[in-house]
């Protein structure tokens, strides 16, 4: 609920605090001294469009702020939290700024956040009456939500729907995919056989293509290689095919050797520089043998280096058609064969599932039959409860009507015998209302005035409210007593008592018959200067609060007959709530 709201530079209020309770909360004070300001500034709190002709005169902006104490899984507190909100155990603050140029700014839980996100927690945690709040009486799915809301049986039937609903759309969209794949596998599926063919038919190996490209370039210079090979082994060992050859550099490791054999036995520095050149020759020795190997293995085959060509070419236009490399190639081959499964499969999978689709419609339209028998008792037992609920409300004429009609459209449509279906199920729902018994009736919100709206709005609150239906924690009414008074207007105050029974409710009003009926009253009163500071919002108790009764049912408040008249007001409020 709501708990604390502060407004500051607002219209006349310079800076005013309001401390709200639990049950019905009553905001009364003289015309002019600021009581639709907390109703301006409390739809800024909620996400309202920002007017700069709100900020007060003079001033740089206006600011507005609200306490809310809600239960630890409130879905509001989920969202704030995903706004970056900090978490203080249940405890949500919320502020607008607008500034006087007309900008605005929002933060939810200490957080800088977009205003769209007011407007979101707004829909959670308070709902606005005023003649030109009635946006749930002027949208057609809310009708369907309040009807809904009405009867605690139908929301597991919902659930239901929904998640044979859900079920059916996720079959119904599989089984598009796969004919999409039916009909598209023939030519799709024989590009694939044939990508697999030419696989299959070349065999490539992993890194062959790397393989044959080293070994071409090895091919392709094998005679320069044998010389360079040749000639090296030769300095390192000598060519025992050339007598006037110079010395080998392992004949010249050998003289090195034995001119120091001997003497290092004398010296451990020339001992040390001899067994250096011993592994020396080891390595001298070790290279001219890698050197033999090497030239023994040098290709003579002089087809060979036409045989890896080829080969290549042959790699080579794999790679261009399905990879650019083999083993690029080798992996298109292994979606391929997954995707010609699929296509393989779809035909018989589509003709499987076919069945099960139609079964999961047959199972939906039962669920949507059920819940339309729901909703259609729900609408007879809800317009009966609030044509009952006007007649206390100074519409005693008025005939509320609520129909559930088969939609007229939907994302599942419909056939000779069935309507098309939505998330919602099968239903269109429309509060009707007729200004007295035997006129036609109208949809709700074209048949009632402003001032009415307010008060058919309070009729199903209560009545939904009663029925344990709804989850918004506050309620504010603002002209909800327009046009009414006396017994109506105690009529009023009274259901709105039952409401706060339920919820806590806000109230601004004008008539001392409503704020009789207040569990926490609350009154506005201007300074001299025509302002409101702080100090001039009081709760008003015991003889306070039936001064300021005797002030709105007589305009004094220091005659005993005022008084007395106020005190019995007072009374009769209370024997009437009890």
């Amino acid at each position: 609920m709501l708990t604390r709201l502060r407004l500051r530079r607002l219209g006349v209020i310079d800076d005013a605090v309001l401390d709200l309770t639990p049950g019905l909360n009553v905001l009364t004070g003289e015309t002019g001294a600021g009581k639709t300001m907390v109703v301006s500034g409390l739809g800024l709190l909620l996400g309202s469009r920002a007017d700069a002709t709100l900020v007060r005169s003079g001033a740089k902006d206006a600011v507005v702020e609200g306490v809310l104490d809600l239960p630890a899984a409130h879905p509001a507190l989920l969202r704030a939290a995903d706004a970056g909100a900090e978490d203080e155990d249940g405890e949500l603050v919320l502020v607008r700024t607008v500034a006087a140029q007309g900008r605005s700014r929002a933060h939810v839980g200490g957080r800088t956040a977009p205003v769209g996100v007011l407007g979101e927690l707004g829909e959670m945690l308070v709902v606005v009456h005023g003649q030109a709040d009635q946006w749930r009486l002027r949208s057609p799915e809310e009708h369907r939500v309040m009807l809904d809301e009405s009867d605690p049986a139908i929301a597991p039937l919902v659930r239901a729907y929904r998640e044979a609903y859900t079920r059916y759309t996720d079959a119904r969209a599989e089984l598009a995919h796969l004919r999409e794949l039916d009909e598209r596998r023939t030519s799709e599926a024989d590009a694939l056989r044939a990508g697999l063919a030419d696989l299959e038919r070349l065999d490539p190996q992993p890194g062959e293509d790397l393989a044959l490209a080293a070994e071409s370039e090895r091919l392709s210079h094998v005679d320069g290689l044998r010389t360079a090979a040749g000639v090296a082994q030769s300095a390192l060992v000598g060519d025992d095919t050339s007598a006037e050859l110079a010395a080998s550099v392992a004949d010249l490791l050998a003289q090195a050797r034995a001119a120091l054999t001997g003497a290092g036995a004398h010296d451990e520095e020339l001992a040390a520089i001899e067994e250096r050149l011993a592994e020396v020759a080891t390595l001298t020795s070790e290279c001219a043998s890698d050197l033999s190997a090497y030239l023994a293995g040098l290709e003579v085959d002089p087809g060979r280096l036409a045989e890896v060509e080829n080969r290549r070419a042959d790699l080579g236009r794999l790679t261009r058609a399905y990879g650019d490399s083999v083993d690029a190639a080798l992996a298109w081959g292994q979606r391929a064969a997954a995707r010609l499964d699929d296509l393989e499969g779809a035909h018989e999978r589509a003709a499987g599932l076919e069945g099960e689709v139609e079964e999961m419609l047959a199972t939906l339209r039962q669920s949507a039959d059920m819940l339309t028998r729901a909703r259609t008792a729900a609408a007879t037992r809800l317009a009966e409860a609030v044509t009952g609920e006007l007649a206390h409300l100074a519409m005693g004429k008025a005939v509320v009507e609520c129909l559930v009609e088969p939609r007229r459209s939907g994302p599942i449509p419909g056939d000779d015998t069935h309507p098309p279906l939505g998330t919602t199920g099968a239903d269109d729902v429309d509060i009707r209302m007729a200004s007295g018994p035997g006129l036609p009736t109208r949809t709700v919100a074209k048949a009632a005035s402003g001032g009415e709206l307010s008060r058919v709005m309070l009729a199903l609150e209560v009545v939904i409210a009663g029925a344990g239906g709804s989850a918004v924690p506050t309620y504010v009414f603002d002209e909800v007593d327009a046009g009414i008074g006396g017994r109506a207007a105690l009529a009023v105050g009274s259901r709105l008592a039952a409401l706060a029974e339920h919820a806590q409710v806000i109230v601004v009003t004008h008539l001392a018959q409503v704020a009789a009926h207040a569990d926490h009253h609350l009154v506005v009163r201007k300074t001299d200067d025509g302002h409101v500071t702080e100090s001039d919002v009081v709760a008003v108790t015991g003889e306070e609060r039936e001064r300021e009764i005797a002030r709105m049912m007589a305009g004094v408040d220091d005659t005993e007959a005022a008084l007395g008249h106020a005190r019995e007001l007072l009374v009769t409020a209370r024997r009437g709530t009890r």
